[in-house]
C-alpha cells in the first residue's frame, strides 16, 4: 500500500493567526525602516513616450547593457585562463621537484648554474661590463642629457673616461626632450654646454612603427595618447654631423649612445633609424646589453645599458637617476625620492600643477594626490606607495614639464682643460651645428615659463663605470628574478574570484559574531589571569584602561 502525503490543510483559526502574525511583523519592519529614514529605491520610470528620439535612447541603453555583459564575460574568461595557467605552472614545478629529487645532487647543481646566468644578466656588474664594451668599441660617444636637468644627467666619470682614453675618440652631448622646457631656458643651456662639448638639440620621435610586430602595435596604438607629435627634430643635424666626422676619418664609424636611465638613449636610435629597432619603456633599465643598429653603410649605432648611479649621490640624484625599477624598490626609498623632488621644487607651482590644496609634508601631498586620482586601497585608504611610484615615473618620463637654470659662471671640471675642449671640438663644423640647432629650436612648440615647474638641480651625478667598483647586493638582484615566482604562488593562495566573494563575506560576518561573543570572556579572563602581575615590567601591554577602551577588542591579548 502506498503511503499518502501528509495534508497541508489547517484549521481556519490557525491560518488566520499565522496571517495576523505576518501582518504585525511587516508593520514592525516598516516602522523601523521609517525611523532609520531608509526608503525603498525608486523604480526607473523609463523613457516617457512623449520624449523625442525615444527609440534611439532605448537602443543605446540596450547596447550599453550588452557591452557590460560582454565585459563581464571576458573578465570571467580571463580569470579562468589565469587560474589555469597558475595550475599548470604549479604542476610543472611539482614535476620538476620530483625529477630533481630522483636525479640527485647533479641536476640541482645544473639548475643553480642556470639561475646564476639569469641573475648575471640583471646584475650591476654586467651593466658596467656592457657599458665599457660600448665605450671601447665606439669612435664617437653620444652622452644623452634630459633637457629638464642637463647638469644632473652628466656623469663626470664617463666624460673623464672618454676624454682621457686617447686616440680620436670624440664626445658629443645630445640634449633630448627639448619640447618639455621653455624656449629661453633651452637657449641658455645650449649656450652653456657648447663651450665644453659640441651639443645637439634633439626631440626624439614617439610611437615609432615596429616592422616586426605590426598587429601588436595596432592594438597598443588605440591606448596611447595621439595628441603629442610623433615627429622627430634634430635627427638630420645629428646624422649630418656624424657623417661628416666619418668622411674626415675616411672609415665607417661606430657611435655609442650612453647616459643615465630614462634620458631617451634607445628612442634617439629609433628616431635616427626611423623604425622601432630598440625596445623602449617607462621602466628603468630596459636595455640590458649592447645592441648594434645599422643606420647606413658608414654609421653603426651602439645602444648601451644605463649608467649606474653611485650610492654616494644625493637622495634627489638617486631618485631620478637610479637604475633600480620603482616597482621592485622599497616603499621607503620611493618616499625618500619623492620627498627630495618636492624639496627641490617650488611648492606653489607643484600645487598648481597637480591642483592640490596646501600640504605640510610629503605624506600629506601623496594622500591628497591619491584621493584626487582615485588610487585607494580597501576601505578607502589612500594608496601612498603606488602614487609615489607613479609620480617618480612621471618625473623621469616625458609627462611633466620642469626646468633648471644653468650655473651663473662657466667652471669646467678639472679633467676638461682647454686643450681637451679644443680636441673634442675639432673635426666638427660648429657654425653649421649652431645654425641647425637654431632651426630645430624655432620649429618646435614649447611650454610657457609659467606652466613649467622651476627645479633646483643637484649638480653632476656620479656614476660607476668600472666593474670592480660596483658594490653588488646579492639579495636585491635575486629578488628581481625570484620574487616573481614567489608572487605567483602567493597569488594562487590569496586571490579569490568574484563568485567566491559572497561566501567570504558570509564567513566574515560569522567571525565577527564569534568575536563579539568572545569579548566578554576575554575581558573577564584577562583580569583574572593578570591580577597579580599587573604592575610587573615583563608585560608588553598595560591593563589599566578606561571602561571605553576595555570594551574595545585588543588584538595584543588575543594569543596570550
Amino acid at each position: 500500500a502506498e503511503l499518502k502525503k501528509a495534508s497541508k490543510r489547517l484549521t481556519c483559526h490557525k491560518r488566520y493567526k499565522i496571517q495576523k502574525k505576518i501582518r504585525e511583523h511587516h508593520r514592525k519592519v516598516r516602522k523601523e525602516a521609517k525611523k532609520r529614514g531608509r526608503k525603498k529605491p525608486k523604480k526607473d520610470p523609463g523613457v516617457p513616450s512623449a520624449a523625442p528620439f525615444k527609440e534611439e535612447l532605448l537602443r543605446e541603453a540596450e547596447q550599453r547593457k550588452q557591452r557590460l555583459e560582454e565585459l563581464k564575460q571576458k573578465q570571467k574568461l580571463n580569470r579562468q585562463k589565469e587560474h589555469e595557467k597558475k595550475r599548470k605552472l604549479e604542476a610543472k614545478k611539482n614535476a620538476a621537484q620530483i625529477t630533481e629529487k630522483a636525479e640527485g645532487k647533479g641536476s640541482s647543481g645544473k639548475s643553480k648554474a642556470k639561475t646564476n646566468k639569469l641573475l648575471d644578466k640583471n646584475s650591476k656588474k654586467s651593466f658596467c661590463r656592457e657599458l665599457k664594451k660600448v665605450i671601447e668599441a665606439s669612435d664617437v660617444v653620444l652622452e644623452v642629457l634630459d633637457a629638464r636637468d642637463p647638469m644632473g644627467c652628466r656623469c663626470p666619470q664617463l666624460e673623464q673616461a672618454v676624454t682621457c682614453s686617447g686616440g680620436d675618440k670624440k664626445l658629443l652631448l645630445v640634449l633630448n626632450k627639448i619640447d618639455l622646457v621653455p624656449k629661453e631656458n633651452l637657449e641658455k643651456w645650449l649656450n652653456y654646454l657648447k663651450k665644453e662639448f659640441p651639443t645637439v638639440a634633439f626631440k626624439s620621435a614617439t610611437l615609432m612603427k615596429d616592422k616586426t610586430m605590426p598587429e601588436q602595435f595596432t592594438k597598443r596604438r588605440a591606448r596611447v595618447d595621439l595628441s603629442r607629435t610623433t615627429e622627430c627634430f634634430g635627427s638630420k643635424c645629428l646624422l649630418k654631423l656624424l657623417q661628416e666626422h666619418g668622411k674626415a676619418q675616411n672609415k665607417a664609424i661606430q657611435v655609442g649612445v650612453v647616459g643615465f636611465p630614462n634620458v631617451g638613449k634607445s628612442s634617439i636610435i629609433n628616431s635616427l633609424k626611423g623604425v622601432r629597432a630598440c625596445n623602449v619603456g617607462l621602466a628603468r633599465g630596459v636595455t640590458k646589453s649592447m645592441q648594434i643598429v645599422h643606420i647606413d653603410k658608414q654609421t653603426k649605432m651602439l645602444d648601451s645599458p644605463s649608467i649606474i648611479a653611485d650610492p654616494s649621490n644625493s637622495a634627489l640624484a638617486l631618485a631620478l637617476r637610479s637604475i633600480i625599477d620603482t616597482e621592485e624598490s622599497g616603499s621607503a626609498d620611493v618616499l625618500e625620492g619623492v620627498d627630495a623632488i618636492l624639496n627641490h621644487c617650488s611648492k606653489q607651482q607643484v600645487m598648481m600643477h597637480y591642483s592640490i590644496p596646501d600640504f605640510r609634508n610629503t605624506e600629506e601631498f601623496l594622500t591628497l594626490l591619491a584621493q584626487k586620482r582615485g588610487m585607494l586601497k580597501k576601505g578607502g585608504v589612500p594608496d601612498v606607495e603606488n602614487i609615489a611610484k607613479l609620480l617618480l615615473c612621471d618625473w623621469t618620463g616625458a609627462k611633466i614639464s620642469y626646468h633648471s637654470q644653468p650655473p651663473g659662471s662657466q667652471r669646467p671640471p678639472p679633467y676638461l682643460t682647454e686643450d681637451k675642449i679644443a680636441e673634442m671640438q675639432e673635426c666638427f663644423n660648429l657654425k653649421n651645428l649652431e645654425e641647425e640647432n637654431n632651426n630645430t629650436v624655432q620649429a618646435l612648440k614649447y611650454p610657457s615659463p609659467a606652466s613649467s615647474i622651476i627645479f633646483q638641480s643637484a649638480g653632476m651625478a656620479n656614476g660607476t663605470i668600472e666593474e670592480n667598483k660596483v658594490i653588488e647586493v646579492a639579495s636585491e638582484w635575486e629578488n628581481l628574478e625570484t620574487s616573481k615566482e614567489g608572487k605567483e604562488e602567493e597569488e594562487e593562495d590569496f586571490t579569490e574570484s568574484d563568485d567566491d566573494q559572497d561566501d567570504v563575506e558570509e564567513e566574515e560576518e560569522k567571525d565577527v559574531k564569534e568575536v563579539n561573543q568572545a569579548l566578554a570572556l576575554v575581558s573577564l579572563t584577562r583580569h583574572f589571569l593578570f591580577s597579580e602581575s599587573e604592575h610587573s615590567n615583563s608585560l608588553s601591554f598595560s591593563l589599566d584602561k578606561t571602561a571605553d577602551e576595555d570594551d574595545a577588542y585588543d588584538f595584543n591579548t588575543d594569543y596570550v
